[in-house]
C-alpha cells in the first residue's frame, strides 16, 4: 500500500525532476537544429564533466573533429568560434545530464533515509532511472551513428532516442501526479470506460506520429517541402506512389534518395490533421459531458489548446525551413510535443479505473 500522501518535499523534487527532462528535451532539440551533437567525439562519464579550459585543450578537441564525416564533408574550414558554439550546445547537453543525475541521488538518499521514500514509489523511481539510463546510452549509440560514415546522426537511432526522453518525462509525470492527493480527481467508472478507449487511440497516433516527426527531424526533411498546405505545388509526392522506390535500399540510405524525405514527410503531415481531429473530437466530448467534473474539463482544455498550438506550429516550421529550420520554431514544436503528451497522460490519470 501506498502512502495516503507523500511530503511536499518530496513532491517538489518530482517537480524539478520533470521542469529538467522538460529543459533536457529543448536543449537536446537545440543541439539538433544546430548540428552540434557530433562536435564531442568521446563518451567521458566523468572528465567531461568540464569544457576544454585552454586553448590546447580546445585545439586537441577540434582535431578530432576534424576526423569526423561531418567535418569533412559540411564544416570542413570552420573557425574556431564556429566549432566553439556546436560544442557548446553538446556540452551543455551533457552536463544537464550529469546534473540531472545528482539532483535525482542526493535528494532520494535522504528522503529514503528519513523514510520518506515507501516501497510502491521506490519502484515507480526504479523505472524512471531504467528509463534514464537507456536514454543516456542510447544518446551514445546514436552519436557514435553520426562518426563513422554519414555526417550526421541516423535519424532512425534519434528518433529511438527522443521516443525513450519521452518516456522519461512521461514515467516521472504519472508518479509526480500519483504522490499526490488524488481522491478528488476521480471519476465514475462508467465515464472512465466511455473515453479511455479513444484516449488509447489518441495516444497511439500520437506515439506514431512522434515517431515521425523524430525521423524527419533526423533528415532534415522539413527542407526538402518548405510549403505548406502543398508538398511543392503538389499533395501527392510522386516518389512516394511509385512501386519501384519501395525498396530497402531507399529506407536505409534515407540520405541518398528523396524517396524517405518525401515519405516521412507526407506521412507527418497527415498524421498531424488526423491526430488534430480525433483530439479536437475528444476534447469537446469530455467538455460536453456532464458527467465529468472540473479535471476532465481541464483535460479536455489542455488537449485542444496545445493541439491547436502544435498544429500553428507546425506549420510555421515547415513554412520557415527554407535552406535550414529555424531553431526556435523547431524547439517549440518539439517542447510542444512534451506537453501534449502530458497532457494526455493527465487525462488517463483522471480517467483511470477505481479498484
Amino acid at each position: 500500500m501506498k502512502m495516503e500522501v507523500y511530503s511536499k518535499k518530496v513532491r517538489v523534487w518530482l517537480m524539478i525532476g520533470l521542469f529538467m527532462v522538460l529543459i533536457q528535451v529543448v536543449v537536446g532539440g537545440i543541439t539538433r537544429l544546430t548540428e552540434s551533437g557530433l562536435s564531442i567525439t568521446k563518451w567521458e562519464v566523468v572528465s567531461g564533466t568540464l569544457p576544454p579550459l585552454s586553448e590546447s585543450a580546445w585545439q586537441a578537441e577540434y582535431d578530432l573533429y576534424k576526423e569526423t564525416p561531418q567535418y569533412r564533408e559540411i564544416n570542413e574550414g570552420m573557425s574556431m568560434a564556429d566549432f566553439k558554439f556546436i560544442y557548446f550546445w553538446e556540452w551543455v547537453h551533457r552536463f544537464w545530464a550529469r546534473l540531472m543525475g545528482f539532483v535525482f541521488l542526493i535528494p532520494f538518499l535522504y528522503f529514503w533515509y528519513k523514510g520518506d521514500i515507501d516501497g510502491p514509489l521506490l519502484r515507480k523511481l526504479f523505472l524512471v532511472v531504467l528509463l534514464a539510463a537507456l536514454a543516456a546510452i542510447f544518446g551514445w549509440i546514436m552519436v557514435a551513428s553520426g562518426l563513422v560514415q554519414r555526417p550526421w546522426v541516423n535519424a532512425y537511432k534519434l528518433a529511438i532516442h527522443l521516443s525513450i526522453a519521452f518516456a522519461v518525462f512521461s514515467a516521472l509525470w504519472w508518479t509526480y501526479l500519483w504522490s499526490g492527493n488524488t481522491s478528488t480527481m476521480r471519476v465514475s467508472n462508467d465515464l472512465a470506460l466511455k473515453y479511455r478507449g479513444t484516449l488509447k487511440w489518441l495516444t497511439f497516433i500520437f506515439f506514431i506520429q512522434m515517431l515521425l516527426g523524430g525521423i524527419l527531424s533526423g533528415m532534415k526533411a522539413a527542407v526538402v517541402y518548405p510549403t505548406w498546405p502543398d508538398m511543392n505545388g503538389i499533395y501527392f509526392p510522386s516518389s512516394v506512389f511509385t512501386i519501384s522506390e519501395w525498396k530497402v535500399s531507399n529506407f536505409v540510405e534515407y540520405d541518398k534518395n528523396i524517396f524517405m524525405p518525401s515519405l516521412i514527410h507526407f506521412l507527418h503531415r497527415n498524421t498531424a490533421y488526423l491526430l488534430a481531429i480525433v483530439g479536437i473530437l475528444f476534447s469537446f466530448s469530455l467538455l460536453k459531458d456532464r458527467a465529468g467534473n472540473r479535471f476532465t474539463s481541464r483535460a479536455g482544455v489542455s488537449i485542444i489548446s496545445i493541439i491547436s498550438i502544435q498544429v500553428i506550429l507546425g506549420i510555421l516550421t515547415v513554412i520557415s525551413s527554407k535552406g535550414n529550420i529555424p531553431v526556435l520554431l523547431g524547439t517549440l514544436h518539439q517542447a510542444f510535443a512534451l506537453f501534449l503528451l502530458a497532457s494526455l497522460i493527465f487525462t488517463f490519470f483522471v480517467l483511470r479505473l477505481k479498484k
